[in-house]
C-alpha cells in the first residue's frame, strides 16, 4: 500500500512539475513571440527611420538650392539696382545736354549782348519747360501761410500788412519733384 500512496506522490509531484514545466514552456514561447513581434516592430521602425532621413537629405538638399538660387537671385538684383542707379538719369541727362548745346551755340554765335540775353532767354525757357515735363514745380511762397515742411525761415520781422505765421518775402525759390519737396523755399515770415 505504501508503494500506491508513494506512486501517487510522485505522480501528482510530476504531474506538478510538467504543468510548471507547461506553463514556462507557454511563458517561454509568449515572450518569444513577442521577441519577435519586437524584432519585426524594431525592423519597421528601422525602415521608417532611413526613410526619414533619406526625407531629411532630400530636404536639405532642397533647402541648399533654394539658398544658392536666392543668392544668385540677390546677386543679379543687386547687379541690376546698381546699373539702374547709375544710368538712372540717362533719360534727363539727355534733355538737359540739348539745354547746353543751345548754351555752347549762343556763346559761340551771338555778338552783341542783345543777341546773346534774347539766347539766354531763349534757353531759359527750353530748360524750364524741360524739367516741368519731369514734374519739376515751384513752391509757392509769397502770402502763403508758412508751412516748415515747404519752407525754411531765414527772417521773421514784424509788418503790419500780413499777418503773424505769413510769408511776406521769398528769398530764394523752392522746388519739389512731383509731390516730394527737394529744395525748401528761403522765406522771411511775418511775426507778431
Amino acid at each position: 500500500m505504501c508503494g500506491d500512496d508513494e506512486f501517487k506522490k510522485l505522480e501528482e509531484e510530476l504531474k506538478k512539475k510538467k504543468s510548471l514545466l507547461d506553463e514556462k514552456e507557454t511563458s517561454l514561447q509568449e515572450a518569444l513571440d513577442k521577441l519577435e513581434e519586437l524584432e519585426e516592430t524594431l525592423s519597421e521602425k528601422e525602415k521608417d527611420l532611413e526613410e526619414k532621413d533619406e526625407k531629411i537629405a532630400e530636404y536639405v538638399s532642397h533647402m541648399q538650392r533654394l539658398q544658392a538660387d536666392f543668392e544668385n537671385y540677390k546677386k543679379h538684383t543687386e547687379k541690376q539696382q546698381s546699373q539702374t542707379i547709375a544710368y538712372a538719369n540717362e533719360g534727363l541727362i539727355l534733355k538737359i545736354l540739348d539745354v547746353y548745346q543751345d548754351f555752347e551755340r549762343a556763346l559761340n554765335t551771338c555778338e552783341t549782348a542783345e543777341e546773346l540775353r534774347e539766347g539766354l532767354e531763349i534757353i531759359y525757357s527750353k530748360l524750364k519747360n524741360t524739367l516741368e515735363k519731369e514734374g519739376l514745380v515751384e513752391i509757392p511762397t509769397h502770402g502763403e501761410k508758412f508751412d516748415p515742411f515747404k519752407h525754411e525761415a531765414l527772417m521773421a520781422e514784424d509788418n503790419e500788412d500780413y499777418e503773424s505765421g505769413m510769408v511776406i518775402e521769398e528769398l530764394a525759390k523752392g522746388y519739389a519733384l512731383k509731390d516730394k519737396v527737394i529744395k525748401y523755399s528761403m522765406v522771411n515770415v511775418c511775426k507778431k
